[in-house]
């Protein structure tokens, strides 16, 4: 089985995608292939599928759409159709429904573990090269936004938002160990069209403040720390963090702490 929720859903058997057209049965696979291997409970499935407003006998509707499930997961798997539905692919528990199947490969999981160990070998900061080469692996497991193509209610919703916080974690130290390695031409680009994307995220503009003062781009530099202030102001009524405005005044100093180890450069500031 291949389980992917980081883009467009996906969940195949065989090679053959088991994946709804019916908008409810979608969610509600959506749901249960983010946490397969673990039980999701009916008061879960219910909230997601129908937020506040279920209809009358709503275990009965998701025992239909087990049913669904259950029949596409059967036909992919190739058993006859007079045959018994394959209940422990997608299981009853004592609280709800479990997506299983020994040996799933589940896209997810494997953005977590590699995104783990590069966090680690980034914090250590003493192989740089490793951390960039693990967080980009994790990265390209994403193919979009996550359950892109997938109608969320709340629960989903929650689980979306973490993953992308998850993300943007390891997209930041990503980056961050590009810099330390000297790629910060090979990178301004996108981190240009990141702080343009995010315009109030402080780190990736302390990144791009760095990457532009690193390719003789003070000025562009500075205008980037008074985008990032103008838009505090007018959108949030606050100015940026005092740690940001440090790097502000360094890069008009022409501190030489911004050409060294971004890990001395962020210790310098804090004692400034």
């Amino acid at each position: 089985m291949q389980i992917g929720v980081l883009g467009p859903l996906v969940v195949q058997v065989a090679g053959t995608s088991v994946v709804p057209t019916a908008a409810k049965p979608r969610q509600m696979l959506a749901l249960l292939a983010a946490n397969a291997g673990h039980e999701v409970g009916m008061a879960a499935l219910v909230e997601e599928l129908w937020d506040d407003r279920p209809p009358s006998g709503p275990a009965q509707v998701v025992q239909t759409y087990v049913k669904q499930l259950r029949r596409a997961l059967a036909r992919a798997a190739g058993v006859p159709h007079s045959a018994p539905e394959p209940k422990e692919l997608l299981r009853r528990g004592h609280t709800g429904y479990t997506l299983d199947m020994p040996g799933a490969a589940v896209e997810a999981d494997e953005f977590t573990r590699l995104a783990e160990t590069g966090l680690r070998a980034a914090a250590q900061g003493d192989d740089p090269e490793a951390a960039a080469r693990l967080l980009r692996r994790a990265l390209r497991l994403w193919r979009g936004p996550a359950f892109a193509d997938v109608r969320t209610g709340p629960v989903l919703r929650a689980q979306a938002l973490r993953l992308d916080e998850e993300r943007q974690a390891v997209l930041e130290a990503r980056m961050t160990a590009d810099l330390r390695l000297g790629r910060h031409a090979e990178i301004l680009g996108e981190l240009s069209a990141l702080a343009e994307r995010f315009p109030f995220q402080e780190n990736l503009h302390a990144l791009l403040m760095v990457a532009l003062y690193r390719n003789g781009r003070s000025w562009q530099a500075l205008e980037a720390f008074r985008r990032l202030r103008s838009t505090c102001a007018r959108e949030l009524g606050i100015e940026p963090s005092a740690r940001l405005q440090r790097l502000h005044q360094a890069i008009l100093s022409s501190d030489p702490r911004l050409d060294t180890d971004l890990a001395d450069l962020d210790a310098g500031l804090v004692a400034l």
